[in-house]
């Protein structure tokens, strides 16, 4: 009998609810210590915050700070992004590059003017008919524009959830490895604080469990991070994990809980 070709979800199981609650409190702990002051972490205006996701694709956060504002005195709504100048539109963007961005997110204005009174949906389904909305950037306006419970999971959270739960084991890239981080996300999701714990995933990817030369030490999961312990030997850890480090995580006996 033939067997499926089709691709199995790693095996990895998901965290046991008291791994979960101890990966919560700490993170959330750590980030109102340490969380970074954002101006689009100060406003629920679904706009704005998809200006600042659609800028921070591919894209330094200290380069977006003065595009951001710049953007928003310039385009301070929907309906003005949706009646400007195409050309003038990508003039503005510049420096940043991968101008197919502000293309895509002038179109989402324009679909929300004709279609939506000028306001972003406050529906999953509804955010991804838009092109250039998908999975991660429908969870960040649900839950940082809606305050929804919707997990997110972009390159920075990828990495936690992978070294964290996973062990740094496998190929984050592989398409069953990335529903297995998604199912991750959503099963650390809390039901309340959902807008700091997503904003601190981030910030712990972006400033402690970063792609090289990982800030093991200072981590606030250190006890709990499957890959911790080969981080500390190696003193860094790329993204994605060399074979060396996936090996030497599958055997140095490293727990998830």
């Amino acid at each position: 009998m033939r067997k499926s070709s089709r691709p199995s979800r790693p095996s990895s199981p998901l965290p046991a609810a008291a791994a979960r609650q101890r990966f919560r409190k700490r993170l959330l702990t750590w980030y109102r210590q340490h969380g970074r002051a954002l101006p689009w972490r100060v406003t629920d205006d679904p706009y704005h915050i998809l200006v600042s996701e659609m800028m921070l694709q591919q894209t330094q956060v200290d380069r977006v700070l003065p595009k951001y504002q710049e953007w928003l005195g310039k385009y301070p709504s929907l309906q003005a992004l949706a009646q400007a100048p195409e050309e003038d539109v990508v003039r503005t963007w510049y420096p940043l590059g991968y101008n197919i961005r502000p293309r895509r997110l002038q179109s989402i204005a324009r679909e929300s003017v004709e279609r939506y009174n000028g306001q972003l949906p406050s529906d999953e389904a509804t955010l991804r008919s838009f092109k250039g909305i998908g999975a991660y950037t429908a969870g960040a306006l649900l839950s940082f524009a809606f305050r929804q419970r919707a997990a997110i999971l972009d390159t920075n959270v990828a990495r936690v959830m992978f070294r964290v739960f996973v062990g740094g084991v496998g190929d984050p890239k592989a398409h069953a490895m990335k529903q297995h981080l998604w199912d991750l996300s959503r099963a650390v999701l809390p039901r309340r604080d959902v807008f700091d714990f997503n904003q601190a995933l981030m910030d712990l990817g972006a400033l402690v469990c970063t792609a090289r030369k990982p800030r093991c030490l200072v981590c606030p999961m250190q006890r709990m991070c499957g890959i911790s312990s080969v981080a500390k030997a190696m003193q860094r850890c790329s993204w994605p994990q060399s074979q060396a480090v996936m090996r030497l995580a599958s055997t140095s006996g490293a727990t998830f809980s």
